[in-house]
């Protein structure tokens, strides 16, 4: 079995007192000052010759301060079955996009990417489940997957998950499975190609169907589009240099059912469909052996609900247009450690500008699998 540990250590500033407003990710920093959003533990290993056994416990502490303990994964993977097949099982990221599956450790920059938070929700996508994998028969790579899971839960947020009032604005309704259409169903297709001996690209196509809580039928469609190109210097040293484009595309299609006071029970608005859309492109340069520069723009958006609208005491700021441009510098004493400085500026429709500092650092003990490509 390995065993392997993560640290991150995030200190800044902000010209905002409300960080965790300005940055909503679970793992973003989240006060002024010091903060440590992620701290990880890691097992994983050869169960038998058919399946393999991962699992992720995090710790991290939250505004207040307050320890708080998460199994984040825990699944099995098979590592024989014919026709190029591989079964996982158990709670895990759902393969939406190319970034979700990634934890803090292996991300380009200090937080996560705006969409994310306004889509997938603060801890990103995952939930328990299977997923089915099929590696095409093809002279390039090509794979297709296809993810069932519970809609329900804090980390299924665009769904049946605790926090999507956030989204609709009413009162989240209890709904049971009882039946198919009751599930989360997460079906992705990837492909891979050199265009030279130096350019290698990865271009992925996302979705996500299954209900939400605003009301007995209603659903959500989520899709998004993926692209990963890299160069790297046929005469590289340690990787160096190299320059890599990541880009996702995503869109929500959210039905809100009629809504009604949480105080009397009546009905206070009609039903309506929400639509929100967002991207982010980031650009690294890898300029010599353990320095990188990175770059990433993003926006999200979408139309605005009745109920911001009609409702004054509501928070218009969940549902506001943003953007972000942030820079950063990376340097890594070696494989096992890195610093990090970074600058945002954000703009909130409605709210006004901000700009923040982070600094950041990170360390790993013992073993750790590679990122992937």
């Amino acid at each position: 079995m390995n065993i392997g540990f993560s640290g991150l250590a995030d200190f800044g500033w902000s010209s905002t007192k409300d960080v965790a407003a300005l940055l909503p990710g679970d793992h973003d920093p989240r006060v002024r000052g010091f903060t440590i959003p992620n701290a990880e533990l890691t097992l994983d290993g050869a169960v038998d010759p058919y399946f393999r056994g991962f699992t992720s416990l995090v710790f991290k502490l939250d505004d207040e301060g307050e320890t708080g303990v998460e199994l984040e994964e825990m699944y099995f993977l098979t590592s024989s079955l014919p026709a190029n097949l591989q079964l996982k099982g158990g709670q895990f990221f759902a393969e939406f996009g190319r970034q979700n599956t990634q934890h803090p450790h292996a991300w380009a920059f200090v937080d996560q990417p705006l969409v994310f938070g306004r889509l997938l929700g603060p801890e990103g996508l995952r939930g328990q489940g299977a997923r089915l994998s099929w590696l095409l028969p093809t002279s390039f790579y090509a794979e297709a997957m296809l993810g069932v899971l519970n809609s329900v839960g804090g980390t299924t947020y665009s769904f049946r998950g605790e926090e999507s009032a956030d989204i609709h604005g009413g009162v989240p309704i209890e709904r049971e499975v009882s039946g198919a259409s009751d599930m989360l169903v997460v079906p992705r297709i990837s492909t891979s190609f050199e265009l030279s001996s130096e350019h290698t690209a990865v271009i992925g196509a996302s979705a996500a169907f299954g209900p939400n809580n605003s009301g007995e039928d209603a659903s959500t469609q989520m899709y998004a589009a993926d692209i990963y190109w890299k160069w790297k210097s046929a005469s590289a040293y340690q990787g160096f240099p190299f320059v890599s484009l990541q880009a996702e595309a995503m869109y929500r299609r959210y039905e809100a059912a009629e809504r009604f006071s949480s105080e009397d029970g009546i009905a206070i608005l009609e039903a309506e469909t929400l639509g929100d859309r967002g991207y982010y492109a980031q650009l690294l340069w890898g300029i010599k052996p353990r320095v990188v520069a990175g770059l990433r723009a993003e926006s999200v958006g979408g139309n605005a609900s009745r109920f911001e609208s009609e409702l004054s005491d509501f928070d218009t700021g969940l549902r506001a247009d943003r953007s972000r441009i942030s820079p950063n510098m990376t340097w890594y004493p070696s494989e096992f450690s890195k610093f990090r400085v970074q600058y945002n500026y954000d703009y909130r429709r409605g709210i006004g500008r901000d700009h923040s500092v982070w600094l950041q650092f990170e360390f790993l003990l013992g073993a750790h699998a590679a990122h992937r490509f």
